[in-house]
Formats: structure tokens, C-alpha cells, sequence
């Protein structure tokens, strides 16, 4: 295990978050919130204090990598720095309690959007950018970013590519280009790009911070409001702007790749992309049929179900309405959609609608062996045959992924809450989605649960995002073994 390379990335990441917290303070000194400003203020000294001190002990690093040590790397990464990420609340006494400001701020790390704020209008105004900004950096990973913009790990591609496998979210991670650093660099331009388009549509119909917030949690498909109703107050346009961009953001990011490369019609053959683009017009139009009574007009019903499956199916967790009023039709087709998710290798979260597509294909070669076991059936997406390490890493995933939201489901279900909200808080958290049903709906919040299940929920925010394996290896004896 090599420690000291690890100490090296725990230290560029707490400064990094002391520089993140920059923003934030300034907007607390300029609404003279001195005790929001105090907490902002101290957690910048601690990152930088002791990021740099881990730096300066961690200097000469040799950037001796594997698989093993990127896993473990990232995890603790991210519990790292939502540990210290979560200190502004609880300092600054916007959220007093520190088991929930850290649920506050993991949610927003793995662009959950899943909030123990009841009221989020009272919030400040540093607090409520720190929230959105939180979903950002974490939609695309902190490590990608120090990636693209640090020399993090000398030369070596190993390094790297442990590191970007282990926090990017997909059955597979492959290179835009030779380098991986210049492949996290191509991903952060063509997210900040969209970041900013997203900005200025926005920004015609909204006040400038209310923009700004809006387009960090739509591209990091994150969901935090700053509002109590969400969305719901903003006008038609917001509306439908966000709903377009949260789709975009569940767009496997290789794909605006290619359309740079001027590749259309590679995109356009990409099973992957033609996939969730069909389950997205399949649940709009079938949830419009079924909600069409509820509204004024089919325009209105219509313009709510894109939203909706937009948003869940994205991971973000943007609401227009109580969706959780709606028939039991529409709620089956959003839970369905809550575990698919987005495409890989984009901002959103859920199984992924690859490893949807590689567990429909396993299935059908499945039924065709049993017919004729004397076959040899190759899996392919795209006409290219699917490494089968990459067949049985994503049912060691199912397989991960049951198992945990299970046991999560009876952990949390001592609380006493029903059995609707307690499985639909799982999938929701561990989906990154946010709002769930019943008590956890659109217009509820988790506060409501106890220290305990918030703990339990908060690790599988954490591992949701991290594609499980990354939070499974901190538990691993044999990943702390040298060698």
C-alpha cells in the first residue's frame, strides 16, 4: 500500500476544498453572517493546515499504483472530505446537529440531493451555494478535477487510471485519448461548458444566485433547491430548461466527445444512448396518459412527466410538483426508473442504463444456452464483443447492490416508518436520487429519521456514488496489505 502517495492526495484534496470554500465566505461576509463566515473561515484553516502539512510530509512520492490502492484511495477520499466538508454547517450553526450536517453535505458530494432541512429558505445564502457547489464538484469527482488541472501523479498512466476507474461511474472506464489526464481534462471542459450554457438559459428567467445554484445541482444531476417547493414556483421555461439539461447530463460524456470529433453518426448508433433516450419517451408518454386527469391541460401534464423522469431518471432529484400524489402507475414507472439511472460515464447515478443493456443481453444468451448449451454466444453493445470480465463485474455488482439496499432497507425500517418510505429512502439514497415516497417525497425530508439510519443512509449515499467496491475495499483486510 503506498501511504505516502495516498497522504499526497488527501492533502491536494483539502486544500482544494479550502479553496472551493473561497466562494461561500465571501457571500457570508457580504450578508454579514459572521457566525456562517466563522465556520466557513476556520474549516479553510484546518483544510489548509493540515493539507498542507500532509504535503509536506508526503513530498517524493513514488506514484506506485494498483487497483487495490485506487479503490481505497478514493473512498477515503470522499469520506475525507465530507468529514471536514460538513463543518461549515455545524460551525456556522445553520445545521447544529454534525451527524446531519455531514448527511447534508455527503447528499450533496454524491449529488443525492436527499436533505434533513425542512426549511431550506432559511439557510444563508453561503450555505445554500456551499450545498449546490458541494453537487458539482461532486458530479463529475473531486479526483477527476485534480486530475485535469494538477500534475497529481507524475507520469505514470497507472496511477491515474486506478484513480479515474475507481471514482467514475460505469461498467467500464476507457481513454478519450492516450494520456488519462488529458481525458479528464476533455471530460471537465465539456462539463463546464455545459455548465455555463445551462447558466445562461437560465439566467433570462431567474435572479443571478438562484441560476447559478439551479445550474450547479442540474449538471451535477444533484437536486439540492434553494427553495421549499423546489422548482415549482419558477416559471414554465425554468422548468422545461432544467428538464432538458438534466437529460443532457445523463448523456455518457464520450458522446460529446465524439459530436466534437464530429462523430454524429457514431453517436447516434450508440445503443447505450438510444436506450435511455427510448425508456425516457416511453415513461413520459405513459405517465401523461395516466396523470392527464390531475392537470388543466395535456400541455401542463405533459410538461410535469418530462420533468419528473427527467429528473429521476437522471438522479436529480428537481421536483415541479408532488409527484408522490400522482396514481400508483406513475410512482411504479419513477421507482423503476429511480434504480436504472443514467447512462455511464455521465453525472447521474443508478445502475446505469449500460449495465441495464448488459443484463438484458446476459439474460437472453442465458435462455439461448439453455436451449442449445452447445452454443457459443459473445455479448456485444455497439457490434464490438463485451470483455466478459466486464459481463461478470457488473452481476458481481447486482449481486453487491441487492444485498446492500436489503440490508440497508431492515436497518433503517427499525425507525418504525412505513414500509414504502424506509424502501424508497433506500433506493433513493443509494440511487443518489434524493426525494423517495411518502415521508421522504418530494415535499418531505429525512429529518425525521434517527442518528442511526441517517448513518446507514449516508454510507450507502457514499457508496452508491463510488459504484460500491470503492466502500467495500475499506473493509477489506487484504486491501491494507502491502504488496
Amino acid at each position: 500500500m503506498n501511504y505516502k502517495m495516498m497522504g499526497r492526495l488527501f492533502g491536494l484534496i483539502l486544500c482544494a476544498e479550502s479553496v472551493f470554500m473561497i466562494p461561500s465566505l465571501i457571500l457570508a461576509l457580504t450578508d454579514a453572517e459572521m457566525r456562517v463566515a466563522l465556520g466557513f473561515g476556520i474549516t479553510m484553516g484546518l483544510c489548509a493546515l493540515i493539507g498542507g502539512v500532509l504535503l509536506l510530509l508526503c513530498r517524493g512520492a513514488k506514484t506506485d499504483f494498483y487497483a487495490k490502492e485506487g479503490l481505497v484511495c478514493v473512498g477515503l477520499s470522499w469520506i475525507l472530505m465530507c468529514l471536514f466538508g460538513a463543518l461549515p454547517f455545524f460551525i456556522g450553526d445553520d445545521i447544529p446537529s454534525y451527524v446531519d450536517a455531514v448527511f447534508e453535505i455527503v447528499s450533496g458530494f454524491t449529488t443525492t440531493g436527499a436533505s434533513i432541512c425542512t426549511n431550506v429558505e432559511a439557510l444563508s445564502r453561503a450555505t445554500l451555494y456551499w450545498r449546490a457547489f458541494s453537487h458539482w464538484v461532486g458530479g463529475m469527482g473531486v479526483l477527476v478535477f485534480l486530475m485535469a488541472l494538477v500534475p497529481v501523479g507524475g507520469k505514470s498512466e497507472g496511477f491515474t487510471m486506478h484513480l479515474l476507474r475507481a471514482e467514475s461511474p460505469g461498467p467500464d472506464v476507457g481513454k478519450l485519448v492516450p494520456r488519462m489526464r488529458y481525458t479528464a481534462m476533455i471530460l471537465y471542459l465539456v462539463y463546464v461548458v455545459l455548465t455555463v450554457i445551462c447558466f445562461i438559459f437560465l439566467v433570462f428567467d431567474m435572479p443571478v444566485f438562484d441560476a447559478i445554484c439551479t445550474s450547479f445541482g442540474t449538471a451535477g444531476t444533484g437536486g439540492f433547491g434553494i427553495k421549499n417547493d423546489s422548482l415549482t414556483g419558477y416559471s414554465p421555461y425554468v422548468q422545461t430548461v432544467t428538464g432538458i439539461f438534466m437529460l443532457l447530463f445523463g448523456v455518457n460524456f464520450s458522446c460529446y466527445y465524439l459530436l466534437l470529433l464530429r462523430n454524429v453518426l457514431g453517436v447516434l448508433r450508440d445503443e447505450e444512448l438510444r436506450f435511455y433516450f427510448g425508456i425516457v419517451g416511453g415513461a413520459v408518454l405513459l405517465i401523461t396518459l395516466n396523470i392527464r386527469t390531475l392537470y388543466a391541460t395535456f400541455g401542463e401534464a405533459l410538461r410535469h412527466a418530462f420533468f419528473q423522469v427527467s429528473s429521476i431518471i437522471t438522479t436529480t432529484g428537481f421536483a415541479t410538483t408532488d409527484f408522490d400524489l400522482w396514481p400508483s402507475l406513475s410512482k411504479a414507472i419513477l421507482l423503476i426508473l429511480m434504480v436504472v439511472g443514467a447512462c455511464a460515464g455521465s453525472t447521474g447515478g443508478g445502475l446505469k442504463c449500460a449495465r441495464a443493456l448488459l443484463l438484458i443481453k446476459s439474460f437472453i444468451r442465458n435462455i439461448g444456452r439453455v436451449q442449445n448449451p452447445q452454443k457459443v454466444a459473445v455479448i456485444r453493445v455497439n457490434k464490438k464483443p463485451v470483455d466478459e470480465k466486464i459481463v461478470s463485474g457488473t452481476m458481481a455488482y447486482l449481486c453487491a447492490y441487492v444485498l446492500i439496499v436489503l440490508v440497508s432497507f431492515l436497518l433503517i425500517s427499525i425507525d418504525n416508518f412505513s414500509t414504502v418510505t424506509n424502501l424508497s429512502a433506500v433506493i433513493a439514497c443509494f440511487n443518489n436520487i434524493g426525494p423517495g415516497l411518502e415521508t421522504v417525497g418530494p415535499t418531505g425530508s429525512y429529518a425525521g429519521f434517527s442518528d442511526f439510519s441517517k448513518i446507514v443512509l449516508t454510507i450507502d449515499m457514499l457508496a452508491g456514488r463510488l459504484e460500491i467496491f470503492p466502500i467495500l475495499a475499506l473493509f477489506s483486510r487484504k486491501a491494507w496489505k502491502r504488496g
